[in-house]
């Protein structure tokens, strides 16, 4: 009747993100502490958003940890078939003694049992005897409890005496997620705006996406050449659909594993008693094994003792096992911090495993890392400072000298190449001087990246620690999130995690909050909340004393007119500016001529292009796209760039 457990399904491969955060949660718990908590667990979702996945992941995940444990996987309508099987056998008695010795079932597909008296009738005695001995329950449908069409109340009431949770359709970066992992396991590359493109469907389910995914393997197997964002989306007859707002649960707080009791309350209270037996170190050990065993630790170490005649030093033992358990305790509270679902792992409940446990403790401490930090060369000593956003420098540096100040968060607005990528990283670069500081900044296109890596890779608890760890966060270009519910959603619980700690936040917009659309409304209110400064276009003023400084420390040399006629043109962006000085510059180099206003006219005119270069291939920019291959900000690309040192724009990583 049962079948075997898929071993594709674990928690491992299931990727985890807003639309499913509480289930899985609740998952794991029911899988590490089998008839403890949420008992029974019911599971509910429209098709092919990874109810079965779950439910199994949750039998192989307490099989793993407890390899005695019966577990017990099976349909609803398998159940049907082998109930009337045995009534009509005569067997209806052996049916039900079956299941009283497993520790966990699993039934999938209960909406099946709509309109089926009988069956229902015998749901509820089964799940009633093994509720009554402890045994854990979950159950999976495609619709809740309440529209199962005729279900009996009493089944009802018993599956609302435990957990039902249910799984949302996943968000674009769950999806491009799961669709990076399935490439993956099939050894497949794509080029990176192209899986971007796909997560951009709004597919109904897991099963649609995946779908998906095998029609482009299937052509791009069958082609000469890289499949490109445009031949995937005549493929699949897919437009560029963004995604609306999806409806998430509400995170489910991270739970650090209860500390344990002192033992010399324990041996205080039993030490009297043990002096009076006559085996006083078999009782000793006997009552450390109850006592530890009931906290959930394995006791083997203990428990071997007990069949030595007279073993040496069981005080000493016991003394030796109890400092164990309270290091395996500082290793899990370190874990909580580091990576909260590793917390639970059973290798922090077993003494003979300490080095196991460090080892652990170690990679998370090392995958973990600083978050990202600031470009250095962008300070506040190469900013120029003006009079149209002396305002928004002067809020700039107080946040970084006065922590006083309610500039939290500061939000700088403006459109782009006016500034606000150097300002920002300047008041990060000022607070990175700070004594233990640890300054996250980084462009809102990396952070998404980041995220989408965390979920593919089942990291997302480790990538938030990372963030929350931040004394100060500084988030450039945050408008770039628009329309990205699971990002925003993130964005949200880091915000409110680092503004309950005091750190300081700094943002950087296209606009004020209240004009950025796409943007979650409870973001919008808290970027509000604090200061929000607008950098005007640069000047005339702002543009001479650029253009300057770059052609001294590019040439060497500056000339008045040139000066003058670069500051004078109408695009007001100073990253143009500097673009057409890097222009500038190689044409000198290729052609030889002096610096002059006429060299300077061809050199924006477009006419530049007719001035003979030598043959030799020009470096790179040094800018690395995004791995979803698509630029959100057209303010941070310079296409030539000869020196690294030189950089002025944030490079996009």
């Amino acid at each position: 009747m049962t079948r075997t457990l898929n071993p594709r399904f674990s928690f491992d491969t299931f990727v985890v993100g807003p639309a499913n955060q509480l289930a899985v949660s609740a998952a794991r718990t029911a899988a590490e502490n089998p008839g403890v908590s949420y008992n029974p667990l019911f599971i509910y979702s429209a098709s092919g958003l990874g109810k079965t996945h779950l439910i199994t992941a949750i039998g192989a995940r307490a099989r793993e940890l407890a390899p005695e444990l019966r577990v017990e996987y099976l349909t609803l309508e398998e159940f049907v078939d082998a109930y009337h099987a045995a009534v009509a056998a005569g067997h209806g008695e052996a049916f039900r003694s079956r299941f009283t010795d497993v520790d966990v079932v699993l039934i999938d597909d209960v909406q099946f049992v709509a309109q089926r008296l009988e069956t229902q009738a015998e749901l509820l005695r089964l799940i009633s005897h093994l509720l009554a001995q402890a045994r854990q329950v979950v159950l999976a449908s495609d619709r809740p409890p309440r529209d199962i069409e005729q279900l009996d109340e009493r089944l009802i009431s018993q599956f609302a005496g435990g957990l039902v949770v249910d799984i949302a359709a996943p968000e674009f970066e769950s999806r491009l997620a799961i669709l990076r992992r399935k490439a993956d396991e099939r050894g497949v590359d794509f080029e990176g705006a192209v899986l971007a493109a796909v997560a951009e469907y709004n597919a109904r389910n897991v099963r649609e996406l995946l779908g998906l995914l095998n029609r482009l393997i299937a052509f791009q197997a069958v082609n000469e050449g890289a499949l490109t964002v445009e031949g995937a989306r005549t493929l699949l007859g897919l437009e560029s659909v963004l995604q609306e707002d999806v409806e998430t649960e509400e995170g489910v707080p991270e739970t650090v594993p209860p500390a344990v009791d002192e033992f010399a309350d324990f041996l205080d209270s039993v030490g009297s008693a043990l002096a009076r037996q006559v085996d006083a170190w078999r009782k000793r050990i006997e009552e450390s094994v109850e006592y530890w065993d009931g906290r959930g630790y394995r006791t083997k170490r203990l428990e071997r003792l007990l069949t030595e005649e007279t073993p040496l030093g069981a005080e000493q033992a016991v003394r030796a096992y109890e400092a164990d358990v309270e290091h395996l305790q500082a290793l899990a509270a370190d874990m909580a911090e580091l990576d909260p679902p590793r917390a639970g792992d059973p290798v922090f409940r077993d003494p003979e495993r300490i080095d196991d446990a460090e080892a652990a403790v170690q990679e998370a401490r090392e995958g973990a890392g600083p978050p990202p930090g600031p470009a250095p060369h962008l300070t506040f000593e190469s900013y120029v400072e003006t009079a149209g956003n002396r305002v928004a420098v002067t809020a700039a540096r107080a946040v970084t000298t006065d922590t006083s100040v309610p500039y939290n968060p500061l939000v700088i607005a403006g459109p782009n190449g006016v500034g606000k990528t150097h300002l920002l990283h300047a008041v990060a670069n000022a607070l990175a001087v700070r004594p233990e500081a640890v300054v996250a900044c980084q462009s809102a296109q990396a952070f998404l990246d980041q995220y989408v890596d965390a979920l593919e890779r089942n990291r997302l608890e480790m990538w938030r620690a990372r963030h929350r760890h931040a004394t100060a966060f500084l988030l450039d270009d945050i408008h770039l999130l628009s329309l990205k519910p699971g990002s925003q959603e993130e964005l949200f619980h880091l915000f409110n995690a680092l503004a309950d700690s005091g750190r300081q936040l700094v943002f950087s917009a296209s606009g004020p909050p209240d004009t950025l659309d796409g943007i979650d409304e409870r973001l919008v209110t808290r970027l509000q909340g604090g200061l929000v400064v607008e950098l005007p276009a640069a000047n005339r003023e702002v543009r001479s004393v650029v253009a300057r400084r770059e052609l001294n420390e590019r040439l060497g040399t500056t000339d008045d007119a040139v000066v003058a006629y670069l500051a004078e043109q109408p695009d007001p962006s100073l990253h143009t500016l500097v673009e057409v000085i890097q222009r500038l510059a190689q044409e000198l180099e290729a052609s030889g001529e002096d610096l002059s206003l006429a060299l300077a006219r061809r050199v924006v005119d477009g006419d530049a292009a007719a001035v003979t270069r030598p043959a030799r291939r020009s470096r790179s920019s040094g800018v690395v796209m995004s791995p979803l291959a698509s630029v959100r900000s057209p303010e941070k690309v310079v296409w030539r760039w000869p020196h690294v040192g030189d950089r002025l724009i944030e490079d996009m990583r």
